[in-house]
This record gives C-alpha cells, sequence and structure tokens, in this order.
C-alpha cells in the first residue's frame, strides 16, 4: 500500500529535500508541500495524506498548533493523519507538548535520508517509537523543565499488573527485545501485552504510550 505524505516546513530547500527524498522511495508518494503551519492544515484535510510531516518552528500558525488542530477535526470530518515531527532539539523546548498534542514521533532536522524514509514508513505503521535513545532523552529532559499537569493515575486500573510493568518499561524507552529479556517473557508476549494496553488505554500508538506513562507519575524523570 502507497504510503501518502505532506511536507510541511518554512525552508524550501528543505522541503524540496525531503520531497525528493521521499519520492524517489517505492510505496510513498509526497501529495503536497506546505510553507507554513495554515497551509499544512489546510491541504492535509483537502489531500487526507497518510503522514504529515511538520516542522516545530514555523511562522504563523507553528508546528505544535497545526497538529493540535489536525488531531481535532471539525465534526463533519473524521480524517485524523498522523504527524512526524521534525526537530533540531536543542532549540525545540516544546516537542514533549507536541507529542501530548497528538504527534506520533519526531525526528532530527539533521538526520540522514535513509532515516527519512525509516521514520515515515515507521510512523504510517503505527509503530511509532523512532530512536528509542533520543526518544527517552527528549521526553525527559522536557518533563523534568516543564512537568506536564498530571493525568488521574486511576486510569490505569485497566491494566493487570504485567501490562503496568511493561508500560512502564515502554515509558521508559524500552525496545520490546530489551522487555522481553528485563521481564524473561517471549517478545511476541510482549508484543501482545503493549497491544492490549493501547486498547485498554485509547492511545493511538506508542510514543503516546510513554507519554502517558509520564503524564500518570508511573514513570518519573530520570528513572
Amino acid at each position: 500500500m502507497t504510503i501518502s505524505v505532506l511536507i510541511a516546513d518554512d525552508q524550501a530547500m528543505v522541503r524540496a529535500g525531503f520531497a525528493a527524498v521521499l519520492a524517489a522511495q517505492a510505496g510513498i508518494e509526497v501529495v503536497g508541500q506546505a510553507a507554513d503551519g495554515d497551509e499544512a492544515v489546510a491541504m492535509a484535510r483537502e489531500l487526507r495524506p497518510d503522514v504529515v510531516v511538520m516542522d516545530v518552528r514555523m511562522p504563523g500558525r507553528n508546528g505544535l498548533e497545526a497538529t493540535r488542530d489536525l488531531q481535532t477535526p471539525p465534526r463533519s470530518s473524521d480524517y485524523v493523519p498522523r504527524v512526524l515531527m521534525l526537530t533540531t532539539f536543542d532549540i525545540d523546548d516544546y516537542v514533549y507538548e507536541a507529542l501530548r498534542a497528538g504527534a506520533s514521533g519526531f525526528l532530527l532536522k539533521d538526520a540522514t535520508p535513509e532515516e527519512l524514509v525509516a521514520a515515515v514508513r515507521i510512523v504510517a505503521a503505527g509503530d511509532a517509537l523512532l530512536a528509542p535513545s533520543v526518544t527517552r532523552r527528549l521526553i525527559e529532559d522536557f518533563a523534568r523543565s516543564a512537568p506536564p499537569p498530571r493525568i488521574d493515575s486511576t486510569r490505569l486500573s485497566e491494566l493487570t499488573e504485567r501490562e503496568r510493568e511493561v508500560l512502564t518499561l515502554v515509558g521508559r524507552g524500552f525496545s520490546n527485545t530489551e522487555i522481553a529479556a528485563a521481564l524473561f517473557i517471549a517478545e511476541q508476549t510482549v508484543k501482545t501485552h503493549v497491544s492490549k494496553i493501547l486498547s485498554k488505554l485509547g492511545l493511538r500508538d506508542r510514543v503516546h504510550a510513554v507519554v502517558l506513562a509520564y503524564d500518570t507519575g508511573l514513570v518519573q524523570p530520570g528513572s
């Protein structure tokens, strides 16, 4: 199945470069390019791409605002794309908020072409845990500097004890292989637990499981 992609970045050269890399890949089609957040939201709702590659910092409506808008569609539409945020890490101090707003993952802007292609495919597939070590570092740093409002931890009462253990490790950035080794269970069993966690808690993907683990206090920054 072909993955349709919209690229949103205020730098024309960046947009063109990303478009060229993605368009050259089998199974990926670039359906549009937007120069700011307003244009990104309008084009996404018109073209309905599977993935929006969204720069965090853009004039007018920034990537965070645009992502939040795309995750809350008007009543007349049920279209909600997956959003892959682009960040320079050191200066984009609201990437954590972007994840909480509904982004499915993020990618450093100096990523290689191979990393960009892999990230788009991962997000489109719903796996959405990009570069676990980077994910862990970003979320820990932002959670430490600007703790988000806590969600009532009773929401986790739907989970079994084993599922809470798995969610804790997911929140710490562990891969399925690492979780399997830590809990002495099969990797396929881990995948089953993760799937049940997402279903019970109404989460779209693994990244949002990480965010929820922090928001409920199940995982503490630096733990």
